[in-house]
């Protein structure tokens, strides 16, 4: 197409990210969109001069509005723009993905004002953390006598965290089939908010369910018990061996367990209130991210140290959506469910995702631990084997030859005997012939007082 195709005048890349950012968060309003994929823009007006030309072209449309109290406690309302069913075959080549696979338009959500898809948008956002680059400006479709104004050279661009992933490798409304396909899944199966794949950050995969705050603890709860449920489902493969039916769409990582799900608490709150709702599903959510606990030591039968077995665990982080704009998803935003450092005693612990996600307590720092032992077992081993040497040669070097056979005599502890005595044969010799020589001068003894008694006329008694 011409220039002249485009009446508000965006450029093609600007049109290609939002039919980008569209494919995957499916409904946004315009700033949503800057910030995900045009956030160096001067203002929104670039992004909204591209949404206004792919409406033109029917690939967008804006069949719906949000609103909020502003700062000085007007109403703002803005546009919520989402893609076409033309719009959606396009955004697939954007996004490098089968139609089939894209997901619906997310029409009617838009109409209704899609307060939980912005707050699943905002979530992306917050983990994406898009490094603004300085883009030019772009003239808006005005009176052509109007010169648009200029930035400064050398604008600042705001500073945003480090962020996870890139945008394509976000998924939204991911049906998670306990039976069935992923295309076509069972009635009842779980869809989950978001999915990140990002093997290029140590993040094979992971699951993000935005709260509103909108229902009960305990049905969050439920959620998090049918993530396990469907990790639990396993098929047979190409060999006949049963594999978990997830591990067929995404990859696994090296940690123990199923992967990760990230609780985002999308509400304002305070984060007093914050944290009472997560201690609130962490309660109720128990069974499914606590591993089971061993304990004992082959090498220290007194030791009560030990592992928890997280394989069939789900780790669930939380944090909230506030806390996860300012620090980014590698700053100290996340309460693990269950984890050592955050359920120790005192104020809540937040920690990096790198920490979050390690298992502290499993398997393997424990095998450190038992290694450790073993070795200081062994040494110990080793030192009494050597003392026992040791004083074998002590012993040794002390011994005498026996000065009535001549036999090497060795010093021992459980009878002592000055040196230059007699072997032990001799002197069991000497005491034996000593004993008879003793018992024979007692009967002789015996013998001459029986006849002291009895006298010359005893045979008359």
């Amino acid at each position: 197409m011409g220039k002249s195709a485009w009446p508000y005048r965006s450029t093609a890349k600007a049109r290609g990210l939002v039919l980008l950012a569209l494919g995957i968060v499916k409904v946004a309003t315009a700033e949503q969109l800057r910030q995900l994929v045009l956030p160096g823009t001067a203002d929104v007006q670039t992004v909204r001069n591209a949404c206004k030309d792919l409406r033109s072209v029917g690939l967008v449309e804006s069949v719906g509005r949000t609103s909020h109290m502003s700062g000085a406690g007007r109403p703002v309302r803005r546009d919520l723009w989402n893609l076409t069913t033309a719009g959606l075959a396009s955004a697939a080549s954007e996004v490098g993905r089968p139609v089939k696979e894209m997901g619906g338009t997310a029409r009617e959500a838009a109409k209704a004002g899609a307060p939980h898809a912005l707050a699943v948008t905002d979530t992306i956002d917050a983990f994406r953390q898009s490094p603004p680059l300085p883009t030019k400006p772009v003239a808006r479709r005005t009176d052509p006598t109007i010169t648009a104004p200029v930035p400064e050279q050398g604008r600042p661009l705001p500073a945003r965290p480090p962020g996870l992933g890139h945008l394509r490798g976000w998924e939204t409304e991911v049906p998670l089939p306990v039976s069935g396909t992923f295309t076509t899944p069972a009635r009842g199966s779980l869809r989950a908010d978001a999915v990140l794949t990002a093997p290029e950050d140590g993040v094979p995969v992971m699951f993000v369910e935005v709260d509103n705050h909108t229902e009960p603890a305990a049905v969050v709860a439920r959620k998090i018990e049918n993530y396990r449920r469907f990790f639990q489902r396993t098929v047979k493969d190409h060999q006949g061996v049963d594999v978990p039916f997830w591990s067929t769409l995404w990859d696994d990582s090296p940690r123990a367990g199923y992967p990760p799900l990230a609780l985002v608490f999308a509400k304002n709150v305070s984060p007093n209130t914050a944290m009472n709702r997560m201690k609130s599903i962490h309660d109720l959510s128990t069974p499914c991210w606590q591993g089971s606990w061993h304990s004992g030591s082959s090498y220290d039968q007194a030791s009560r140290d030990g592992y928890r077995d997280y394989a069939r665990t789900i780790p669930v982080l939380a944090t909230t959506l506030t806390r996860l704009q300012q620090h980014g998803p590698h700053g100290p935003v996340w309460w693990r469910l269950g984890h050592p450092a955050t359920d120790a005693p005192g104020p809540p612990a937040f920690e990096s995702l790198e920490h979050a996600l390690a298992n502290s307590d499993d398997y393997r720092p424990y095998q450190a631990r038992e290694e450790q032992r073993r070795l200081e077992h062994h040494a110990q081993e080793e030192r009494e084997r050597q003392e026992e040497e040791d004083a074998e040669r002590r012993r040794e070097a002390a011994a005498w030859p026996c000065p009535t056979c001549g036999r090497e005599v060795l010093p021992n502890d459980w009878e002592p005997r000055p040196t230059g005595s007699d072997c032990s044969v001799c002197t069991s010799t000497r005491r034996r012939e000593q004993a008879d020589t003793a018992a024979r001068a007692a009967e002789e003894e015996e013998g001459r007082e029986e006849a002291r008694r009895n006298g010359l006329f005893g045979f008359l008694r």
